[in-house]
């Protein structure tokens, strides 16, 4: 049986203002961000797919989450909080580091895309 240790995972690397993010990412950061709580569970970033047009399976939906979040853990942007067994962590919680707030708050400031189609205009 597999032992269950409480891990809080910290980035070893920094963020470099050239890293690029994906909008999964920029989601989950602004959504940290604008929540009240400090910790967040990590099922209300599934909301991101209700957006979307071409959903992915729930358990695909999942790894991609789990994956992202690891991601902005290494980029040192969030702190995950979960427990650890003998092969992987489980990241439960999540909570915006210092340079975690920087960055979500630089995306707030961001224009967002407008779902705009313009029409080429054909020369007469």
């Amino acid at each position: 049986m597999a032992k269950r240790i409480n891990v809080l995972l910290i980035a070893v690397f920094l963020y470099n203002e050239n890293m690029r993010l994906s909008n999964l990412q920029k989601f989950i950061l602004r959504t940290i961000l604008t929540r009240k709580q400090t910790r967040l569970d990590r099922s209300l970033f599934l909301q991101f797919y209700q957006k979307q047009q071409r959903v992915p399976t729930l358990s695909k939906q999942v790894k991609i989450i789990t994956q992202s979040l690891e991601r902005l853990i290494d980029k040192g942007l969030i702190v995950g909080f979960g427990h650890k067994t003998k092969e992987k962590y489980f990241i439960k919680e999540v909570k915006l580091t210092a340079t975690g707030k920087k960055v979500a708050r630089q995306l707030l400031g961001e224009q967002a895309p407008l779902p705009i189609k313009l029409k080429k205009r054909s020369k007469h």
